[in-house]
């Protein structure tokens, strides 16, 4: 690996724990980003000096993840795996994956907690709160399904206009006020 690789990896390694996932499979999983062509295992365990057993198992989560793909090359028994390298890709498959593993789980224990009729006092204070989490959370979800829906070019044009897009709430809200005040008073 070259330094700036071996950087990159490294980094990864070390952010993987904050973001859920061990060492191992972080590092794993940015030798294939930056790769320019698909590893096997082996190759991947040389690279950055891991057991086989280890790169296998890093490479079924990354599997599960749905970030590494699974490649045969002609002529090569090996199996090869290679990452997205549109990075817009990558986040919006890490989305939809903590989607399923986290905020579905999550809002389906809602909605049963809020079918319970409560119990005490204690229990009607906890589904009012679980009603604003649950309220949040679906708010958040379709908000997710629309900005998945949209093309790359407005959503980065979106992003990038940052706290303007407040801005322009604002403006417009204040234009509706002008534009009904004088249409009531027509």
């Amino acid at each position: 690996m070259t330094p700036l690789v071996r950087s990159f990896v490294a980094h990864f390694g070390e952010m993987g724990s904050r973001w859920g996932i061990n060492r191992t499979v972080g590092q794993i999983y940015a030798l294939i980003y930056v790769s320019q062509r698909p590893l096997n295992a082996d190759e991947i365990a040389e690279a950055l000096e891991f057991s086989r057993s280890n790169v296998s198992m890093g490479l079924k989560e990354l599997q599960a993840w749905r970030l590494v793909r699974l490649k045969h090359l002609p002529g090569d028994r090996r199996e090869y795996f290679d990452a997205p390298s549109d990075a817009w890709e990558v986040f919006q498959i890490l989305a939809e994956e903590r989607r399923r593993r986290e905020i579905e789980p999550t809002l389906s224990m809602l909605r049963s907690a809020l079918m319970e009729k409560p119990a005490s006092e204690e229990d009607a204070v906890a589904q009012e709160r679980m009603r604003g989490m649950h309220e949040l959370i679906e708010m958040l979800t379709t908000w997710f399904d629309e900005v998945q829906h949209m093309d790359r070019n407005t959503l980065a044009q979106l992003m990038r206009m940052g706290s303007r897009v407040q801005k322009l709430l604002e403006f417009t809200s204040k234009v509706k006020i002008v534009g009904g005040g004088k249409g009531k008073s027509n």
